[in-house]
């Protein structure tokens, strides 16, 4: 799917504790923040009421901003499998949330993201946060969590404007 003026890109950071959440809009040449900010589960709260909180605030945001696309950050591998487990199921709340209202889901793994960002593939966390801020023209920069979110929408857009033979598949 190219990206195209007017349209709004969500972008999702995955964790069962503080998923980062984006959404941006295509103005033109531009692109412009519409929402971002975090979904904070207590420690305290359940494991199955984390994922049914995460599903709910990412189809809330949705419902809230149309998004037309989606992009999550890819998962990566972790030593723990306990850890990787967990990290698929808030993937997958959000890839439910995403499929009820509709929209199509593109992954990127975290190296593509800084790439596309900061143009190097190992870069650390607070430059690619200083990058959206530059990118979105945001006046402070977001929280580490909602800065991955949109960093990973920014990405999308980027690649949506790929020739199609290059781009990544839907998920």
């Amino acid at each position: 799917m190219a990206a195209v003026s007017g349209q709004r890109i969500l972008g999702v950071d995955t964790s069962l504790r503080s998923s980062g959440v984006g959404i941006i809009e295509v103005r033109g040449p531009e692109l412009r923040a519409i929402a971002y900010g975090r979904i904070h589960n207590r420690p305290a709260e359940l494991h199955s009421q984390c994922l049914w909180n995460i599903f709910e605030e990412v189809s809330a945001l949705i419902e809230r901003h149309q998004p037309t696309c989606a992009a999550i950050e890819g998962a990566f591998f972790a030593k723990n499998a306990k850890t990787a487990m967990v990290l698929g199921q808030a993937r997958g709340a959000v890839l439910a949330a995403c499929a009820k209202a509709g929209i199509p889901v593109c992954e990127h793994s975290p190296r593509r993201v800084k790439q596309a960002l900061t143009g190097n593939g190992g870069a650390q966390k607070d430059q690619v946060a200083k990058m959206v801020m530059q990118l979105l023209q945001l006046e402070e920069q977001p929280q580490e969590d909602a800065a991955d979110a949109l960093a990973v929408a920014i990405t999308h857009y980027h690649q949506a404007s790929l020739p199609e033979a290059l781009r990544v598949p839907q998920i």
